[in-house]
């Protein structure tokens, strides 16, 4: 939500309203909504300029250290991607949601490779 009210120049809640009143399309995944490209378009009035593709990605990593898992959420961090992490300590297990462009989460997922696994071919 965030990033439409940004997009928009609107306040958080403001868009939060828009989708309590059904003004706005969401989904609710989790905690969080996602809002489709054109379903904002269809609100602002803008046609569309062009296709968006995105991919939503989910990797888990078990067996991995404290001090691994701090490299791999620096670097996802750091690349500006939309990304969520959760790291279990008890289990060593760490869980990394991407979201993003086709050719970024590619990119992303074999830093992440290069990252976990190094000497390996991607």
């Amino acid at each position: 939500m965030e990033q439409v009210a940004e997009e928009l120049g609107l306040h958080v809640r403001t868009v939060r309203g828009y989708v309590r009143d059904g003004k706005l399309k969401a989904v609710r995944i989790g905690k969080q909504y996602r809002i489709a490209r054109g379903d904002l378009q269809a609100v602002t009035g803008t046609p569309p300029s062009h296709r968006r593709v995105e991919v939503a990605t989910t990797v888990r990593v078990d067996a991995i250290t404290r001090s691994d898992m701090d490299r791999v959420a620096t670097l996802l961090t750091a690349s500006g991607a939309r990304v969520q992490l959760s790291y279990n300590q008890e289990r060593a297990s760490l869980t990394v949601m991407l979201l993003g462009g086709l050719t970024d989460t590619a990119d992303l997922l074999n830093v992440v490779s290069a990252v976990l696994e190094p000497g390996e071919e991607t």
